[in-house]
């Protein structure tokens, strides 16, 4: 995804079986490869792992520019 993804979106390389197609791959971006597990992060289930994920997507996804004003 040269562009990045939306927080939410599904990555393009996340497999059926919700493994990264590439990870260990030069490709892979680093900010996959930053990202460690963690209690915090992990949690007890699934559900809230991907709670924890898609909250941090949210949190750190870059603000739009503002649109400038058009004088009359």
């Amino acid at each position: 995804m040269p562009h990045g993804k939306r927080a939410g979106e599904r990555c393009v390389q996340l497999g059926d079986d919700l493994r990264c197609k590439i990870f260990g791959d030069p490709r892979r971006p680093a900010c996959c490869g930053g990202l460690q597990p963690s209690n915090e992060m992990c949690g007890e289930t699934r559900e809230y792992a991907l709670s924890w994920i898609e909250r941090l997507e949210h949190q750190t996804q870059p603000t739009q520019p503002a649109q400038p004003t058009q004088l009359s």
